[in-house]
């Protein structure tokens, strides 16, 4: 270890050396060891474990338990110390009964003028389970929905989503999809489903895993999204119900992304200089709107709009809808560059908007305010408002230079104008979010900031921010003196990805998160900092108890910053934040107390996990963290400061090796390497330690079962091909060790004819329907993801057989079913056909390189 000298001669030189001595033997340390804090659950878990750990029986011993300042200390448990009585009896009950909503029905039954105080308590003791909790005391109770409300409001809760509840709704599942990207939502779900997804395009044959579901509390549901997929596309969803390894039920649905640009009405498409005369463009007053068939389209053909003194908005959209605007300049508005209220299918195009919002007529104590007779600071002018207005895409656009600036942190919460605000609540469900927000450029300057840069109204509530399926991506923000981009409230498969941010006090925020799951990947944070340059966190998260309950997901970004990285904030007195965090690089420059942490998390919730992540201090040398550091915890580079140091000077991206466990179903990225690698392994039979291929005229063919009704078929001469003819069914030797990477490659050719063309593997001489896989043909059949899509032409099918749960085979059917010949003799060839399994390195290899940062598909 390093041994560091101070000098004596005066006190300052001292403190100096103490303090830079401490540093420094901190900074030779391979691994900061954090503050080993137990992991946190609901308050009444946490205090149902302790009354079990210490055996507690009584009504006394339970309210000793309570005097501990470990749990009243805090503000959102305050109500421990104003009911000590009443909530040592409900844990004394939930601890007897074993349920929380026996627990409140059995007191309310003992003295039913307390009803209400036990379901109050129920929900604050248990915060995350409170709108289950409810749900089953509507379903199963007699207590009356007066009180039931009334318990809801006390505890901050929406009634709304409990009468009635979600899941007693007609709705089984909801798909939202989206350009590049869909969402899957189960109802009528539990916490301890055990399931896996799938998905692929519907025109071909492979099933390709899907990231997991992740349990949505607030609604009993299994949520989550799939993303990078093609536009205008079909896919097929698989979900798969486990029991250990063997699926115990199946769902399947079916979905299209939507197209990369709208339909347009032929009849509907002006150009700007036809319908502007100068000020506003009033949408509402021109009449201009389309429909689903055909939107209208308004065309920038050289003129500006220019908004008039006194005009709110340059362009006042108003509630109308289906309409998109392309290449326009967008310049002036009093409060708004464009503004829409209650409309839907909007999509704004190459347009850019600049000098918007009020200048400051008077500044007081460092905040602006229009003019010395304003009561209101300035606040929430914007390039574009969306007011309750949804299913809109705005790309590549700039939207810049603001008229005014927010002020600083220093001047307490910031105040000022927005690139974009949003409030995503339509009165119309079907409308409500799904904002598509790409390829675009909005940033201030250093004069001239942002409040934040993309802003969301009602955070607090489950209805705000971006509320449910939306995607920002590819996008450059920078210059705001608060968050770079508010995602908050509903959160509800809501992905913000491949974006560039800087020069923000706080990257991205995501507090609370009131449904979920929302997913923030791949994306470079860099260079944070206010107008002061200081900075609190690349990602903001904390209320999990205060306003439950939503997950977010933090995977594969690059973060290099002279703050912290995942951090907790305070949200209504509560630091609590759910997250899942993988693969991502975490790298700060400076380091006191509450800075320069890769995780920062209080509370420490015990759902949380962080997984293979990066995490180093340049001031130390050394990873930096407050949090439970499990197994896997840190990626092995967090300990190679020549690594950090590359990584510190890479671009917008790094690629990272990892092990093939860590990769993330549908969202890691894989380098150009990884890909070059993967498409050799696709070309060539040489990268294979197992190659096991059928010459069909040196193995034995036999007739299966009773099913070879014609028994025709005929070889090749070097014995790669057998075709069959009519109704035959026939059945090789295999002698293969089927390990889960095992995949069986075939080429096939068909004219089209017959009701299955397929393959069976079996173990015996009898047909399980269950293990035949069809190709194509008439006739339905369960096992058909494989599909062959041509007519008399040679298509490869591969199939993952490793990964189809199958049992021990020793023989291969190939099935040409033809019950009901008709005129056309029907024929089918299998080409090449062959067991293959990848070399272990090249695997890893393949899979080893991930994109942490951006990664443009």
């Amino acid at each position: 270890m390093i041994m560091c000298q101070a000098n004596k001669t005066k006190w300052g030189s001292i403190i100096f050396a103490a303090i830079f001595l401490v540093l420094a033997i901190t900074g030779c340390s391979q691994f900061r060891a954090p503050e080993n804090v137990s992991a946190t659950d609901q308050l009444g878990s946490v205090l149902i474990s302790e009354i079990k750990r210490q055996k507690l029986e009584s009504h006394s011993g339970i309210l000793a338990l309570l005097e501990n300042p470990t749990y009243t200390s805090k503000k959102k448990h305050r109500f421990l110390d104003e009911d000590k009585q009443n909530v040592s009896k409900l844990l004394l009950e939930i601890l007897n009964s074993q349920s929380v909503t026996q627990a409140v029905i059995s007191l309310g039954e003992k003295d039913s003028s307390l009803t209400s105080k036990w379901v109050t308590l129920a929900l604050r003791l248990y915060p995350i389970d409170a709108y289950r909790i409810l749900e089953q005391l509507y379903a199963d109770s007699t207590i009356k929905n007066t009180i039931l409300e009334t318990a809801a409001l006390s505890a901050g809760l929406n009634p709304s989503r409990i009468f009635p509840a979600p899941a007693s709704n007609d709705i089984d599942y909801r798909i939202v999809s989206l350009i590049h990207s869909a969402s899957l939502t189960v109802y009528n779900q539990s916490e301890d489903a055990n399931t896996r997804l799938w998905y692929k395009r519907s025109d071909e044959g492979t099933w390709l895993p899907a990231l997991e579901l992740q349990w949505e509390p607030i609604q009993g549901a299994l949520s989550g999204s799939i993303v990078h997929l093609d536009a205008q596309t079909e896919y097929d969803v698989k979900l798969e119900y486990m029991d250990n390894d063997n699926v115990i039920e199946e769902q399947r649905y079916r979905f299209q992304t939507r197209p990369n640009s709208p339909p347009i009405d032929p009849e509907k498409i002006y150009h700007l200089s036809d319908i502007y005369n100068g000020g506003q463009l009033n949408l509402t007053t021109l009449g201009i709107q389309g429909d689903e068939d055909g939107w209208a389209l308004i065309k920038g053909d050289g003129i500006e709009i220019i908004a008039a003194e006194g005009d709110n908005s340059a362009i006042d959209v108003g509630s109308q809808s289906y309409i998109k605007f392309e290449n326009i300049t967008v310049k002036g508005g009093r409060l708004y560059g464009i503004a829409a209220k209650r409309a839907h299918h909007i999509w704004v195009d190459g347009c850019d908007i600049s000098e918007f919002g009020r200048a400051a007529g008077d500044m007081r104590e460092g905040v602006a305010y229009e003019n010395t007779e304003s009561t209101k600071v300035i606040n929430y002018d914007s390039g574009i408002f969306l007011q309750e207005t949804g299913v809109v895409t705005i790309e590549n656009c700039e939207i810049h230079s603001p008229n005014g600036k927010a002020n600083h942190w220093g001047y307490g919460h910031p105040y000022g104008p927005s690139a974009l605000l949003l409030a995503a609540r339509h009165s119309v469900d079907e409308y409500r979010g799904q904002y598509i927000i790409r390829h675009n450029r909005f940033y201030g300057s250093d004069t001239h900031r942002f409040n934040d840069v993309i802003e969301s109204r009602a955070n607090a509530r489950s209805w705000g921010g971006f509320l449910r399926d939306s995607a920002i991506h590819d996008n450059y923000l920078a210059y705001a003196n608060d968050d770079i981009i508010e995602l908050d409230g509903g959160q509800s498969n809501v992905l913000f990805y491949n974006n560039e941010i800087e020069q923000g006090y706080c990257g991205i925020s995501a507090i609370p998160n009131m449904l979920g799951p929302s997913y923030i990947f791949n994306n470079y944070i860099h260079n944070l900092g206010d107008e002061r340059q200081k900075a609190w966190a690349a990602f903001k998260l904390g209320g999990l108890m205060s306003m439950p309950a939503g997950v977010v997901n933090i995977f594969e970004n690059l973060v290099i910053t002279s703050s912290n990285g995942v951090t907790a904030s305070r949200f209504e007195g509560d630091y609590t934040f759910w997250t899942n965090v993988k693969n991502n690089v975490l790298i700060h420059d400076k380091y006191w107390t509450k800075m320069g942490q890769g995780i920062y998390d209080v509370e420490q919730y015990s759902n949380s996990e962080f997984t293979n992540n990066v995490i180093y201090n340049s001031q130390i040398d050394a990873p930096s963290v407050h949090a439970n550091v499990g197994e896997n915890f840190y990626h092995p580079r967090s300990e190679r400061a020549d690594v950090v140091e590359n990584i510190s000077h890479s671009a917008t991206s790094f690629n990272l090796e990892i092990e093939e466990q860590f990769i993330i179903p549908n969202f890691s990225r894989f380098s150009s390497a990884a890909q070059n690698t993967l498409a050799k392994v696709d070309a060539t039979s040489e990268l294979t330690e197992s190659d096991f291929s059928i010459n069909f005229n040196q193995v034995p063919i036999k007739s299966f079962d009773t099913q070879d009704e014609d028994g025709d078929y005929r070889t090749s001469a070097n014995g790669d091909t057998i075709t069959l003819f009519g109704n035959t069914w026939k059945s090789v030797a295999i002698d293969v060790s089927i390990t889960p990477e095992t995949v069986l490659q075939l080429e096939l050719r068909s004219n089209g004819a017959g009701e299955i063309v397929g393959i069976a593997f079996e173990n015996d001489n009898t047909l399980t329907s269950s293990k035949l896989y069809k190709f194509s043909g008439s006739q339905k059949w369960s096992n058909d993801a494989f599909n062959y899509s041509k007519i008399d032409e040679f298509e490869t099918i591969t199939i993952p057989v490793g990964s189809l749960n199958l049992e021990e085979i020793d023989r291969l059917v190939l099935v040409m079913d033809d019950d009901k010949p008709t005129n056309t003799i029907s024929q089918v060839s299998f080409q090449n056909v062959r067991f293959l399994e990848p070399v272990t390195a090249q695997q890893n290899e393949m899979n080893s390189v991930i994109k942490v940062g951006v990664s443009a598909d």
